[in-house]
């Protein structure tokens, strides 16, 4: 199983407060990986990184827990803050881009305002993030590149559809990351999550209507839990995926093959 560790790496996870992001840098640590933990909020990510030390078990003395906060929609902060970590020898080895944001309602009243935050913060962001991460893995001829885009990435439902737009270019971003920069070594692919309990889902979580209904139209029959998603992103982040490129991985209870 030695292909699947991830000792001696590092992984810089985007919107690692809280939910999925949060999950997946537990997932990481608990494979071996020192975590960098990024978000907007300084006082979040102090409490996020405190609470991943404890609940991720006995990390290896060559693991750490390290907080960036800067926001993923600022071109140059980004730069600014990946090449710095850089600097001082916080060296990226997988990149996970996982902040995003929804916002509901009928396309034909949505907010044009909403709709550019929308694509800055789920598409602008994976590139700016991407881009300046991928310049230092180019030179080290290495690197893992995983994008959280979503069953919406394939799939539409009333309500969300600039959402879905963001997430369908997330999947094609993914592609285009993987032609242009698998020749130096990098794998670059998503992981597209169904229905999940978090943050971003609690209206859908409290409505019993839905909650209904998503039971009904997934074939596993339940809201996923976060900590699932965390054995695909493993896969992705380690040498056992040295050769999927491009990919755009469902874990979703089977809602995306069945009608």
């Amino acid at each position: 199983m030695n292909q699947f560790s991830l000792e001696n790496k590092r992984a810089l996870i985007t919107g690692s407060s809280q939910g999925i992001g949060y999950a997946l840098a537990k997932g990481l640590a608990q494979a071996g990986a020192s975590i960098i933990l990024n978000g907007r909020d300084t006082a979040k990510l102090a409490q996020a990184a405190e609470s991943l030390a404890t609940v991720s078990g006995a990390l290896s003395g060559s693991q750490s827990i390290d907080t960036a906060d800067f926001d993923v929609t600022d071109h140059a902060s980004v730069q600014t803050a990946v090449n710095a970590l850089e600097s001082d020898g916080k060296t990226i080895d997988i990149l996970v881009n996982n902040a995003g944001m929804q916002h509901r309602g009928p396309l034909e009243e949505f907010e044009p305002e909403m709709f550019e935050k929308l694509l800055h913060t789920n598409v602008t962001s994976v590139f700016n993030v991407a881009q300046a991460t991928a310049r230092h893995m180019i030179k080290r001829g290495s690197g893992k590149i995983i994008n959280i885009a979503s069953v919406q990435t394939s799939l539409a439902r009333p309500g969300i559809a600039p959402y879905t737009a963001t997430k369908g270019a997330v999947g094609n971003l993914t592609k285009g990351m993987a032609t242009d920069w698998a020749k130096y070594g990098l794998q670059c692919n998503a992981i597209a999550p169904g229905y999940f309990d978090t943050p971003l889902n609690a209206a859908l979580v409290a409505d019993p209507e839905f909650s209904a209904w998503l039971e009904k139209r997934t074939p596993a029959g339940r809201w996923g839990n976060v900590e699932e998603l965390t054995g695909a992103c493993v896969f992705l982040s380690s040498n056992a995926s040295s050769f999927v490129n491009g990919h755009t991985l469902y874990v979703d209870g089977g809602i995306t093959a069945s009608l």
